[in-house]
């Protein structure tokens, strides 16, 4: 996992690298930019105009040593000096370092309107992640102009004006690609940031392994070589009964469809036996559309009512295609008064417990509810910002000693301990009906199998996103349908452990 710092820490952490290996400041400086000029030229070619903007700090410094790097490998490039409090020394020994033919220029009012107009590539290292209030007087005014040139707009680390670790004000940079040293930054993953922050990268600079490890932290990033080493290798004289036999409670009259694709996910995602309990009247559906799932049948015709021993099923899923009748919500109750294993509750399931919020207490301990954003503001309550909603998430899953996981992009994985973990794969194509169904069917399974909740949620998030990413770059975002999600979940698998 790659661990997500605050801006105290990240300067710790760049203090600590740079006693470490006995090195100046300006070395680790110019250690970035290295990494950032690479990270350039391997998009952009030589010929076109490139514009820096750079403050008197070390952000600013890190934009003079990409200036003077950029130039070498043989781009046009111009400065631009913003003169704002007192230029720190590792700027200074960066602006003596500029060749002669980079020109550089003094940011004023009078020549404003001209001096980065021209500019194809406009790469802001106006200000750090060391920033701890809104911007205010002449920066924000020449980062207002920055964002009104139609050039490509390029932030060095985090775009200027916006703070790391809260919510942000005033005026910010509005970039198309932000590229970050070493480590995400916590606002990157906060939906109201999206438009400032554009696609960012990460670039490694090389600090301190021995700070980061010790270093204790409630953000992480999951990365791909994680979920490769959760995934338990099967075994050759395992049998279907190995890997548990799950249950799907799922769909009512019209909603099959979710029974379906739920149902198709699991038995994808590797569990050994799937029962679906569907309504008596739609029994014709599912063992047709998925024959490899045993079906039984609820009492009622059109909805799910109750279910008898439930406790035969190594875990249980509920929720996708439901609906909200009074039988259901008697039948939810019944199960979660009896069933003491982890449950993965979602859709109908979420929209029951928020109306009636007397039986969140019943949830057994370790189970995963997953949750779209209107679906948890209706179980946590309205938030006034992103920070307060990720906040309000690490305590919902805190209070039922559940994992609970918030979708969207860079889905959201709160565990009962604190932590909060991002997910990097899925797409916008995926914002469909019944993805979410099947994100519910890939969890079952997973749980049915033996993982932990924790270790099901990051294998299970990870794998339907990359399933949707594998889908969309063979289809398209806007063809995207769920079923297609299904169909990439196993070519998913075979990318995170080609063995399986």
């Amino acid at each position: 996992m790659l661990k997500i710092l605050s801006s105290k820490e990240i300067h710790d952490l760049d203090r600590h690298t740079i006693e470490e290996e006995g090195i100046a400041s300006i070395d680790l400086i110019e250690r970035a930019c290295k990494a950032f000029t690479l990270w350039f030229t391997n998009r952009y070619r030589p010929g076109k105009k490139i514009a820096v903007v750079c403050g008197f700090g070390n952000n600013g410094g890190d934009g003079l040593g990409i200036a003077r790097l950029l130039s070498m490998e043989g781009y046009r490039v111009q400065v631009v000096v913003v003169s704002a409090g007192n230029p720190t020394s590792d700027f200074e020994i960066n602006r003596n370092r500029l060749p002669a033919q980079i020109s550089c220029a003094e940011w004023s009012d009078s020549n404003s309107e001209t001096l980065f107009s021209d500019a194809d590539i406009l790469t802001d290292a106006l200000l750090g992640s060391g920033l701890s209030r809104s911007m205010e007087g002449t920066l924000a005014r020449v980062v207002s102009i920055m964002n009104e040139t139609d050039a490509i707009k390029i932030a060095v680390d985090i775009p200027s004006g916006l703070l790391m670790d809260r919510p942000s004000e005033g005026v910010i940079f509005k970039a198309h690609r932000t590229v970050s040293f070493q480590l995400p930054k916590l606002a990157f993953f906060m939906p109201s940031n999206d438009s400032l922050v554009g696609e960012w990268s990460l670039v490694d600079i090389g600090l301190s392994a021995t700070f980061l490890s010790n270093q204790s932290c409630q953000h992480f990033l999951v990365i791909e070589s994680d979920i490769s080493k959760l995934l338990i290798p099967r075994k050759r004289f395992s049998h279907k009964g190995t890997y548990g036999h799950a249950l799907l409670i799922a769909g009512s009259s019209g909603m099959m469809g979710a029974s379906v694709l739920s149902s198709k996910a699991a038995l994808r995602a590797g569990v050994g036996l799937l029962s679906a309990h569907i309504p008596k009247s739609e029994k014709n559906i599912l063992p047709i559309a998925v024959p490899e799932a045993l079906t039984e049948y609820d009492d009622h015709e059109t909805c799910f009512s109750g279910i008898l021993s439930p406790e035969k099923y190594s875990a249980i899923g509920i929720g996708p295609g439901l609906g909200k009748k009074k039988e259901t919500l008697q039948g939810l109750t019944q199960l979660l008064e009896t069933y003491r294993k982890p449950i993965v509750l979602d859709a109908d399931a979420l929209n029951l417990l928020a109306e009636n919020s007397h039986l969140l207490h019943l949830i057994p301990t370790g189970s995963v509810l997953t949750p779209h954003p209107k679906e948890f503001e209706r179980l946590a309550g309205a938030w006034k910002d992103d920070f307060e909603r990720l906040e309000k998430l690490r305590m919902l899953s805190a209070q039922l000693k559940s994992v609970v996981i918030l979708k969207g992009a860079f889905t959201s994985i709160a565990t009962p301990d604190g932590k909060i973990f991002f997910n990097p794969t899925g797409n916008p194509g995926m914002a469909t009906g019944g993805s979410g169904d099947i994100l519910t069917g890939i969890l079952t399974a997973m749980l049915a199998q033996g993982y932990t909740s924790v270790d099901a949620s990051l294998i299970s998030v990870y794998i339907h996103g990359l399933a949707g990413d594998l889908a969309a770059r063979e289809l398209g975002m806007i063809s995207l349908i769920a079923s297609d999600i299904v169909n990439f979940v196993s070519k998913a698998f075979l990318q995170i452990k080609k063995e399986m």
